[in-house]
C-alpha cells in the first residue's frame, strides 16, 4: 500500500528534485520516511527560515528546484521569508502545485 508521501516523493524525483532542506517535527515523520528510502538527500537546518534560503540559493546556483520543508503553523510560517526573497533575483520558485 503505497501512501501519499511515497507518490510526493515520487513526484519531486520526477521534477529532479536532489536535496530537500527543513526542520524535522512529527507531523512530516512520514514524509521523511519516504525521502530516507529514495534518492532525494533530506539536509536538517536549525530553522525553517534558513531551510528556505539555502533552497533558495540552491535553486539560483543550480538552476534546479529548490525544496524547503517545515512543520505545520509557526514552522511553515517561517518559511515565507526565504520564500518571500524570490522576487529579488530569479529564484525558480513555483507559486503553487497546478504549476507542476
Amino acid at each position: 500500500m503505497q501512501r501519499a508521501a511515497d507518490l510526493l516523493v515520487r513526484c519531486l524525483e520526477n521534477e529532479g528534485v536532489e536535496q530537500v532542506f527543513g526542520v524535522p517535527g512529527e507531523e512530516i515523520l512520514s514524509l521523511l520516511d519516504a525521502l530516507a528510502d529514495s534518492k532525494i538527500t533530506f539536509i536538517p537546518t536549525r530553522h525553517e527560515q534558513g531551510a528556505a534560503l539555502m533552497a533558495d540559493v540552491y535553486g539560483r546556483l543550480t538552476g534546479r528546484p529548490g525544496v524547503c520543508l517545515a512543520t505545520l503553523g509557526p514552522g511553515a510560517t517561517n518559511l515565507v521569508t526565504g520564500v518571500a526573497d524570490h522576487p529579488q533575483g530569479g529564484a525558480p520558485v513555483r507559486k503553487h502545485a497546478a504549476d507542476l
